[in-house]
């Protein structure tokens, strides 16, 4: 009843502010509708825009970049073990204790190159016998090899159930088997396990 014309202008020319479009001018005296943005957070906004790519040559820089240090980071992360950065196909408990598994132990398929090498030296040799040894040996290596992975295969599978009975173990038992045909020191993701310790 008693209120001043002032403030009653004040209050008509908020609720136009509210309404009205962005393209308008703000009254002066009308609230934002928005909180004020803290500093730091104001200052990385601005840092963000000032920091974007203008051309397309200096985005594809950055985006070589960018591949460039994800790469280094992985290569890292093969090398020391470090579950953040490795691949897709490295991440997870299931793989690390496929892989732990089968550094823990010795494989007959992980001596299959050297083995390759020797039999084929033999079978190179031009004298029967030794001929006749280095086919023997092959056939004996691939099934040793063929054993060693079955019994492999159905040991991990049993642990992985036992261990991991509600995670997806699609795909473990096979990373492991072709783990198990590496070299132990050429294998990636380095081992993280001695020879005969538990996983």
């Amino acid at each position: 009843m008693f209120r001043s014309r002032a403030k009653d202008e004040k209050a008509q020319a908020a609720d136009k502010a509210l309404v009205t479009d962005s393209n308008e001018t703000r009254h002066p005296e009308a609230p934002k509708g928005r909180p004020t943005p803290k500093r730091s957070a104001a200052q990385s906004q601005r840092r963000s825009v000032a920091n974007t790519p203008t051309t397309r040559k200096e985005a594809a820089k950055r985006g070589r970049e960018e591949r460039r240090a994800a790469l280094e980071k992985q290569r890292n992360a093969l090398a020391g073990g470090d579950e953040r950065y490795l691949p897709a196909r490295d991440k997870g408990p299931v793989r690390k204790f496929a892989r732990d598994f089968i550094d823990s132990r010795f494989n007959i398929a992980e001596f299959f190159l050297p083995m390759a090498v020797v039999i084929l030296v033999l079978s190179m040799v031009q004298v029967p016998a030794l001929q006749n040894i280095a086919l023997l040996l092959w056939l004996i290596v691939i099934v040793l090899i063929v054993l060693d992975s079955v019994v492999t295969g159905f040991r991990i599978k049993k642990r992985l159930a036992e261990r991991f009975p509600d995670d997806n173990k699609r795909g473990a038992v096979a990373y492991a088997l072709m783990r198990s045909l590496q070299m132990r020191r050429l294998r990636l993701p380095k081992p993280q396990v001695k020879r005969g310790e538990r996983p």
